[in-house]
């Protein structure tokens, strides 16, 4: 296992060639710091979201219509005490339609640092009410 500051962590599981702006279906997964149930509980085997896990799936279903350029489908997702996992699927788009057909390139597409318009971009906080 690798470290960072001194901790152990798990490498990375993302495939270092894939360029994450690609069209495809993408499973994931964003998990609270510290794995605090920020989101709810789970009371007699039911998830029971308590008022940040209501806004979480609001915000969540809000993703198409925020992302438009991006060409964007929503599949299953679930709000968990303490992470959210959602199925997105990515289609042709502005932004990835010069891509390799077999979604490859030479280089490294999901290096840290800024990101836009791929799996690994900021998602922004809608103002919207």
């Amino acid at each position: 296992m690798d470290r960072y500051k001194n901790k152990y962590r798990i490498s990375s599981t993302r495939l270092q060639t894939w360029n994450y702006a690609n069209e495809g279906a993408y499973f994931i997964t964003i998990c609270t710091k510290n794995r605090e149930h920020f989101f709810g509980e789970i009371i007699e085997g039911k998830m029971i979201l308590n008022e940040i896990g209501r806004l979480t799936e609001i915000e969540w279903a809000k993703t198409i219509e925020i992302r438009q350029d991006m060409n964007l489908e929503l599949g299953a997702f679930v709000v968990m005490p303490n992470h959210f996992h959602a199925i997105v699927i990515i289609k042709e788009n502005e932004f990835n339609n010069s891509n390799n057909n077999d979604g490859m390139s030479n280089k490294p597409q999901n290096q840290f640092g800024p990101q836009s318009k791929n799996l690994a971009a900021k998602l922004e906080v809608s103002n919207q009410q």
